[in-house]
């Protein structure tokens, strides 16, 4: 349920503002998306998973709080982030 090293160099590639950033709020908040994409789909096959569900939840409050500091300190970069992830409706 981890990411394979390659796929999470390349999103913080996508999202970095410099050389060396791997903790922005832009780039955690994408590579909790990930995390959230691959664990629901294990949700469809392992449904009595209650355990590791605990766990997307408090990714999903994670990534909402940096979110909302995002929105908060630089809206544009929160809707840019927004719509590259496919976040929002």
């Amino acid at each position: 349920m981890s990411i394979v090293k390659a796929k999470k160099q390349e999103i913080i590639n996508d999202h970095k503002k410099h050389d060396t950033d791997t903790g922005s709020p832009e780039v955690q908040i994408a590579l909790l998306s990930e995390r959230i994409v691959s664990l629901t789909e294990h949700f469809k096959k392992h449904k009595k998973d209650h355990h590791s569900r605990r766990g997307l939840l408090m990714l999903v409050n994670k990534r909402r709080k940096l979110l909302s500091y995002l929105k908060s300190k630089d809206s544009d970069k929160y809707q840019g982030l927004i719509k590259k992830l496919g976040l929002r409706k």
